[in-house]
């Protein structure tokens, strides 16, 4: 039983970890978000000029890292939200299981959708 309770503290220490990692990561993430489509990209006036800018990879690859460390930080603090207000175990697993799938559906849907785009 107090292994349980020691496993639990370590798994939130390091959510809370990384929720704090990918809140840096999101300062850095955005500047090259602003910096690759508000002042390098140029304008992308037509449908054709934006499938081609997210055909190249390092702008492909750096909004998938946006998608997931967002996708990824919002949902730990949405947790961390609940945790606050008092959660029993049982009832963390479960929204720890619900956030797990509408993060997994989140990141699986941005990243078909921009597939399909630019297929």
């Amino acid at each position: 039983m107090e292994q349980d309770r020691q496993l639990e503290r370590r798994r939130h220490s390091v959510v809370w970890l990384l929720q704090a990692v990918t809140g840096v990561l999101l300062i850095v993430l955005i500047l090259l978000h602003m910096i690759a489509h508000h002042f390098a990209a140029g304008d992308l006036l037509s449908y054709e000029d934006v499938v081609a800018y997210l055909s190249n990879p390092a702008v492909f690859t750096l909004e998938t890292l946006f998608l997931v460390t967002v996708t990824f930080h919002a949902l730990a603090g949405v947790r961390a939200i609940a945790l606050d207000l008092g959660l029993r175990d049982d009832q963390d697993r479960r929204l720890t299981r619900v956030l797990w799938g509408v993060g997994i559906l989140t990141v699986a849907y941005g990243i078909g959708l921009t597939l399909y785009i630019i297929a």
